[in-house]
């Protein structure tokens, strides 16, 4: 069992910052993802976009296992 602090730490992290980057990166992705048929040069953008959506799931993880962010 890690420090609970932590847990308290990546729940904030959770609610405040990743479901709004989330959120936001999940439309971005979805416009930009389309494209990457006509641009392929698009390709980087859309795996960052990927990883702001995937956020959360990271941020989840971390949590249940109570580690710290280093």
């Amino acid at each position: 069992m890690g420090n609970p602090v932590w847990f308290v730490f990546w729940l904030l992290v959770f609610w405040i910052i990743a479901l709004a980057l989330a959120c936001i990166c999940s439309c971005c992705y979805i416009v930009v993802y389309t494209l990457v048929v006509c641009i392929p040069g698009l390709s980087g953008v859309a795996e960052v976009l990927l990883q702001g959506l995937q956020f959360p799931h990271y941020c989840a993880k971390a949590m249940m296992e109570c580690k710290p962010p280093f």
